[in-house]
């Protein structure tokens, strides 16, 4: 073969020798920033320099996105030859297969894919037909497994007959699982659809039961690559497998250390044992990181290596050593969005950093709300990724749109959302005709719906409008009298929002109730906040969201700061990256303390995080978090006390003031601290948060303003003790500026602060 070719003098040995052993098992191990994609692409470009068909070339992506970039960049090195590779995701390679061969599994060649939404609506049609109770058998959950099996090559008929499967069903009052998969397997046979799933199975089927059908493949596609090798499902390795077992020239390129997404079916055992599939496998291991600073790289293997399950290797980079790695302590989960959104404002002017340049990094979608709210108040461009802003996800707009109801009956966009959710019975027949009735008398459809007495057209649901009815007047005689947060957590509860996202346990309902959860909390930070000059009620919560989420502020603008979570992070790369949320329990997640297969998972994904950043990385956590309006005291995460002490740095930073330690001087009292496991000692020793929640014999009633003087010791409910510096006001103190033991200088409105003398 010819080695000669100018695109190979780019490389460096190790990917050199990658893209030159074109032939036989081959797996390229790529470390975070190792230039895989280059290596990737012109490999294939090189098979086809080398006299290779085109069309006997498959390569296989987990993105459109990777897979068109991949086809352009082969296409500037191979000319255009490169548009016959069958190149693609592992699902529109797939379907591309079942629009030829679909007739030998009984579907028509113009089949549909349904998506989720497709899905959900058709198992939520089986069951009610069915008549099981839709609360038990939600449509995410039973898609779930239904999802889960098929990426298992468990197909309906086999399902019922599994006893493991069957037994986790009955054991969890869902006995009838089976039966919704045979019926829901019937039905998209019968209309000739396929879900995603059965992408992915049928092509197995097709390939199982078709000899004839496998031949073909086998010897069409004679060099397969797979990208992201290390997060294929079960279905997928078969599938690979089959195909790869004539010529055997199989390449898989990916990294076992980000294998982040069991919870879609993923297994890291196909890479970690891929050897044992092909015993004259070649190994190349891309170990030079050309992205990250050297001490992020050295930081993320003093992590990575904490694992057990992994196949060796040692990352490492030329590049400078960089700055320190930021740990940063906040006192809550809201100032810790300030402190980051501060932290970028000030980088932005000092470091003349484009807003592109930053990355904001969390374990679980909720975690975005204080960091947003933070940015918009410094007029910070941002933009969230894989989903909608937090104000716009539909569980955070319903209940909003109940409490909007609650101030203003008359917000006819807020009563259509809510009327009938969650369920009361009350159609879209019956609104249909509010909606007419209030165009013919010009009365708003809270009018309409408060009289419904009146009109014979909405005679069928009467009793329905008049319970909704008082049930918001019920709500709104509480406005003059509750602030924001109790009436918020209230109206909650009362319409049972809470109870319906608590009791879907699938991923999406879990997300769904930790956003509702979220916004909660954030109200009640709204209705405590001393520093907070507006009244603590709903009415005026709500005018301060309002110019959080208006529209017209959206910026379109390319130049923005990214928000996202870490696992739609993977395979990006900003300047400056911040890791937020890192305590126990959050990061590591609580559900993946009870394996080390689990544990594990939530350490790749850390070192996915950290592997995002080039230049600089700031790792931040809050010692204390809302839950259900109870500030609830946080421990800093392990995963911190992982990473080498002399790759970090402790930020001791607050809104008001900010000093820098390194490790070593965190706290002079402690000499006997030994990292990594000091570091959570110390701060657990340092500046723990006084819980918002008083001793029962406490009685915190405001002073008189005419009392307090400067120099006076106070005890605050939240803060603790301390000393009075400064007073502000005209007749009479207003403000007052107080310097905590534990919190640092605090100015907080006396009209709130609820301060008691010492």
């Amino acid at each position: 073969m010819n080695t000669e070719a100018p695109y190979l003098d780019s490389l460096n040995p190790e990917q050199k020798a990658a893209v030159l052993q074109t032939d036989g098992p081959v797996m390229i191990i790529a470390g975070a920033g190792s230039g895989k994609t280059r290596v990737l692409t012109y490999r294939i470009a090189h098979l086809i320099a080398s006299g290779v068909d085109a069309f006997n070339i498959l390569s296989l992506t987990f993105t459109n996105k990777a897979a068109k970039e991949m086809r352009n960049r082969i296409e500037s090195v191979a000319g255009p030859e490169a548009r016959n590779i069958w190149m693609g995701t592992f699902h529109s390679v797939f379907a591309k297969i079942l629009r030829i061969e679909a007739h030998k599994i009984g579907y028509q060649s113009n089949f549909t894919i349904y998506d989720s939404d497709d899905s959900k609506s058709l198992i939520k049609a089986i069951v009610k037909e069915m008549n099981l109770d839709d609360k038990i058998y939600k449509p995410n959950f039973v898609l779930s497994r239904i999802s889960n099996a098929k990426n298992n090559l468990i197909q309906a008929h086999v399902y019922k007959k599994n006893a493991e499967l069957v037994s986790y069903d009955e054991t969890t009052g869902r006995g009838k699982i089976f039966e919704i998969y045979q019926e829901y397997a019937n039905r998209c046979f019968k209309a000739s659809a396929m879900d995603f799933d059965d992408l992915l199975l049928n092509t197995f089927k097709l390939l199982n039961n078709f000899p004839e059908v496998l031949n073909k493949y086998q010897h069409k596609f004679k060099y397969v690559m797979v990208d992201e090798y290390q997060d294929t499902n079960h279905c997928q390795y078969m599938i690979v497998k089959k195909l790869a077992s004539v010529f055997e020239n199989i390449c898989v390129v990916g990294d076992d250390a980000q294998s982040i997404y069991s919870f879609r079916g993923a297994t890291i055992r196909n890479i970690l044992n891929f050897e044992i599939d092909y015993p004259d496998l070649k190994v190349f291991k891309l170990e030079q990181n050309y992205r990250s600073s050297e001490t992020i790289v050295s930081a993320a293997n003093s992590v990575i290596a904490k694992n057990k399950d992994q196949l060796e290797k040692k990352v490492w980079t030329a590049n400078d050593s960089g700055e320190k790695i930021k740990v940063l302590r906040a006192v809550t989960d809201n100032e810790e969005g300030k402190l980051i959104a501060q932290d970028i404002f000030e980088t932005k002017m000092t470091a003349q950093k484009m807003n592109s340049d930053f990355a904001i990094l969390y374990r679980t979608n909720s975690q975005s709300r204080s960091m947003e709210e933070a940015l918009r108040k410094l007029n910070v461009p941002y933009r969230i990724y894989g989903g909608l802003s937090f104000y716009q996800r539909k569980e955070i707009k319903d209940l909003i749109a109940y409490l909007r109801i609650v101030i203003n009956p008359s917000d006819e966009q807020a009563l259509k959302r809510i009327i009938n959710y969650p369920a009361r019975g009350i159609g879209n027949t019956s609104m249909q005709r509010v909606a007419v009735l209030a165009s013919e008398t010009g009365q708003s459809h809270w009018e309409i719906v408060s009289n419904a007495h009146q009109y014979p057209e909405l005679k069928a649901a009467i009793a329905k409008f008049r319970d909704f009815v008082n049930m918001i007047k019920s709500f709104a005689i509480l406005v003059p009298t509750q602030n924001a947060y109790d009436l918020a957590m209230h109206i909650a509860r009362s319409v049972k929002l809470l109870k319906v996202l608590n009791e879907d346990k699938t991923v999406e309902g879990v997300s769904k109730y930790e956003n509702m959860v979220e916004l909660l909390n954030g109200i009640k930070e709204f209705a405590e906040d001393d520093t907070n000059e507006s009244e603590k009620d709903l009415g005026s919560y709500l005018q301060d969201i309002a110019l959080l989420t208006d529209a017209d502020r959206v910026d379109d603008d390319n130049d923005h700061v990214s928000l996202m979570t870490i696992h739609q992070s993977k395979g990006l790369e900003y300047k400056k990256v911040y890791v937020t949320g890192l305590e126990e329990n959050l990061f590591p997640s609580q559900m993946s303390l009870g394996s080390r297969s689990d544990l594990e998972e939530e350490r790749r994904l850390f070192y996915v995080a950290i592997t995002r950043a080039e230049e600089d990385l700031v790792l931040s956590f809050a010692t204390s978090r809302f839950r259900f309006g109870t500030l609830l005291p946080c421990e800093p995460s392990r995963f911190i006390d992982e990473i080498d002490p002399e790759f970090l740095q402790l930020e001791r930073r607050s809104t008001l003031t900010s000093t820098k330690q390194t490790l070593g001087n965190i706290d002079r009292r402690s000499s006997d601290m030994n990292p990594p496991s000091g570091l959570r000692k110390t701060i657990a020793k340092q500046n723990q948060p006084k819980m918002i929640r008083p001793p029962a014999s406490s009685n915190f009633e405001a002073e008189s303003m005419h009392d307090i003087a400067e120099g006076m010791q106070v005890e605050h409910q939240r803060f603790g003790t301390g000393t009075v510096t400064k007073l502000e006001g005209n007749a009479a103190p207003e403000k007052a500026t107080i310097n905590f033991t534990d919190f640092g200088e605090k100015t907080l409105v006396l009209k709130f602060a609820k301060l008691k003398k010492v």
